[in-house]
């Protein structure tokens, strides 16, 4: 719907319901049927709450796609749960902790009931048997859920299940849907630019090496003196902040501390210590802590602090008192959350304590936590992390086994001297409600340690993760097929956020999905096929702040991947907001999917080739790319140069663009540099570009379909 040159009127649009012209069976919100059978849980009748399509979660081991029967609802249904392994996982948001009622929409043809196991949060949590069903049908189970992001799934764990089970939808009772672009996270981020200060705003910019060019929305506020303050007003309860700062570097660059006073509606809470340890890079890449070498960047760091309850309405305020020593503080950002109580560990667990880890204490756990690791594979238990901190000194290897925490504000698992993270070697890794830290304070891939890295094989899960001050947050190697990646936190890490990559062999059927990534130092999100292809993955509902070097998302050949349904801000030098680029590796095999994401302030300069660099990058170095590039419903939002960009060299064959929005651009709109090609471009919208719509010196041919504008 858009309202036309001849429209009139005052239309105020509220909501879209789409579904199938057919009979009330494909509904896509079926009325339940009576429950089938279940262990631990109850029937009922359901209720209201989101829905959930099948074929829109995360399937691996098994599972397709199908759209041939009819009566399913949403765009087909799963079918191909046979062999042991095959799962669905739907990611569902709770508004509170609780129980909920969930109904499956299924058939069964096989004849008979058949098994299946559901899990929560990546725990098992009861077997439920499905009866046989020739048409759509309902299940329903009573499930606890905590409040926020949650997993439900099912999965095929014995041997003796006929093919027959399809799987159409799941409603959850009392459930809300998650965000419609971006990551659906727990906490409400306050920018201090945008709150009430007395402090110094700073100037928007976007200068490489400057302190705003590295903040969300390019400015912060900055507190120099006594009494001066930036404060904001919950709109939410809140129980814990993590604070995005930056203070002044120590002359030798190794880090200087300093507290900064939190206050609650006129009343001191606490003093919160902060450090530029962990910022602060001088010098050429890959960067080093030497402050002589000049050129200082990588300003900003988080910390996290619990600050008692606070209801909605209560005004925080951070200020600069007499005892706080830094020169300066300059506050990018405040998330402010209600934490929930630390989880208790859960039956069939072992906890590393068992084996002679202690908390806090600052000792070595590694051998502890690898003796309990030990202990739990050969009694098909799971390892547990009590709340503490747990210091490890190299890497703890991990397959066929589940590591789960008591949350990520609980339980940390700390790295030494750039060593330690977790190092899948097989299938069937489960890691969970913790935080992996490190103390990388420079670059040193060589040497140092990724916070979660390895070979993760088949049906591996990684949920509810915060990794910070680590080398690389996740790095997932050769041989993974079928990792789903969710609710993840990664910030201030030295490289990459998360990387696919295919160096010693194929990565396939990945999906990172609800993460939030904040201040990395190289692409907040890769997929690198080098030697081999990165196949069948995808980047889903993320969020991406301000990644200090290179693109929020870079795709980098392979074949079927998606980046979709994103939200991708703030890049700041020799980056994209989306790269499509032959630069590194094997050429692209297949199509390359771009739908639903939203790109502001994206693109950079790239100092070493003095180029610009657009929001949406398709890069054709190394190799043509010859197979689809689609781009659909793309916002582009107050690109720092080019909105689109195609360049260098080799030719761009087949890019699709479709319903891309492009308002505001500090060059062209649509750019095409030293390419040859063809790419078919419908409702594509160009306002506000600086240097003009279109770009076009070469011979890229253009075809033109309709409600194109601007260009």
């Amino acid at each position: 719907y858009r309202f036309d040159s001849a429209d009139s009127g005052n239309v105020n649009l509220d909501s879209l319901t789409v579904g199938p012209a057919s009979s009330p069976s494909a509904s896509s919100s079926p009325s339940p049927t009576p429950s089938a059978s279940t262990s631990g849980g109850t029937g009922g009748t359901g209720g209201s709450g989101a829905g959930y399509e099948a074929e829109t979660a995360f399937f691996s081991g098994g599972p397709r796609l199908a759209t041939a029967a009819g009566g399913y609802s949403g765009g087909g249904y799963l079918t191909g749960f046979t062999a042991v392994g095959a799962r669905v996982i739907v990611a569902v948001n709770s508004p509170a902790a609780g129980s909920r009622q969930v109904s499956l929409r299924y058939s069964n043809t096989s004849g008979a009931a058949q098994p299946l196991s559901q899990y929560v949060n990546g725990i098992k949590a009861a077997q439920v048997s499905l009866p046989a069903a020739a048409t759509w049908t309902s299940a329903t189970q009573t499930v606890t859920l905590r409040a926020g992001v949650n997993l439900i799934g099912w999965q095929v764990d014995t041997a003796v299940n006929a093919d027959g089970i399809n799987i159409d939808s799941v409603n959850v009772d009392g459930s809300q849907p998650l965000s419609s672009r971006g990551a659906t996270v727990p906490y409400v981020e306050y920018r201090a630019a945008d709150a009430t200060t007395n402090g110094t705003k700073l100037a928007p910019s976007r200068t490489y090496l400057s302190l705003a060019s590295e903040a969300t929305g390019r400015s912060a506020v900055q507190l120099t003196s006594t009494g001066q303050y930036v404060q904001f007003t919950l709109t939410r309860p809140a129980n814990a902040l993590t604070i995005r700062y930056s203070i002044p570097d120590s002359a030798d660059g190794a880090g200087a501390g300093a507290p900064i006073s939190l206050y609650a509606n006129g009343a001191h809470v606490r003093d919160i210590a902060l450090t530029s340890k962990y910022s602060w890079v001088y010098g050429a890449y890959p960067y080093t802590n030497v402050p002589s070498q000049g050129s200082a960047h990588h300003f900003f760091d988080e910390v996290r602090s619990t600050i008692g309850d606070f209801p909605a309405g209560t005004v925080l305020r951070l200020q600069k008192d007499a005892a706080d020593t830094a020169s300066s503080y300059t506050i990018d950002v405040v998330d402010a959350e209600q934490v929930a109580a630390a989880y208790s560990m859960p039956t069939g667990f072992v906890s590393i304590t068992s084996a002679g880890a202690t908390a806090n204490d600052g000792t070595d756990d590694t051998n502890a936590v690898n003796n309990a690791i030990s202990t739990a594979r050969s009694s098909g238990q799971g390892v547990w992390i009590p709340a503490g901190t747990f210091d490890i000194t190299s890497r703890i290897n991990l397959a066929g086994v589940a590591v789960r925490g008591a949350g990520q504000w609980y339980s940390t698992v700390r790295g030494r001297s750039g060593k330690g993270g977790f190092f899948a070697t097989g299938s069937g890794v489960t890691i969970a409600d913790l935080t992996m830290s490190g103390d990388v304070t420079y670059r040193d891939d060589t040497n140092f340690d990724t916070g979660i890295e390895g070979n993760f094989g088949t049906g591996s899960l990684l949920f509810d993760v915060r990794i910070e001050h680590t080398k690389t947050g996740l790095w997932v190697g050769a041989g993974t097929d079928g990792l789903y990646a969710v609710a993840l936190r990664i910030a201030d890490t030295i490289a990459d956020g998360v990387n696919l990559n295919a160096y010693n062999g194929t990565v396939q059927n990945v999906r990172l999905d609800q993460s939030a990534i904040r201040n990395t130092g190289d692409d907040a999100l890769a997929m690198f096929s080098q030697t081999h292809a990165v196949s069948n993955s995808a980047y889903t509902f993320n969020t991406v702040q301000s990644p200090l070097l290179a693109n929020a998302v870079g795709i980098y050949g392979g074949s079927g991947n998606t980046v979709a349904d994103n939200l991708l801000s703030d890049t700041v030098t020799g980056s994209a907001g989306i790269a499509v680029s032959s630069r590194f590796g094997i050429p692209f095999s297949g199509p390359t999917t771009v739908t639903r994401n939203t790109l502001t302030r994206t693109g950079g300069h790239e100092p070493n080739w003095n180029s610009d660099l657009g929001a949406l990058w398709i890069y054709a170095n190394q190799s043509d790319i010859t197979t689809p590039v689609i781009v659909s419903n793309l916002s582009i939002v107050d690109s720092t140069y080019q909105a689109v960009l195609l360049s260098d060299g080799h030719r761009i064959a087949d890019l699709r663009l479709d319903h891309v929005v492009i308002t505001g651009a500090g060059t062209w709109g649509i750019d095409l540099l030293n390419v040859t090609g063809a790419m078919t471009a419908s409702y594509v919208t160009v306002t506000g570009a600086a240097a003009g719509g279109l770009n076009n010196p070469g011979s890229f041919v253009i075809t033109r379909g309709p409600g194109n504008t601007g260009w």
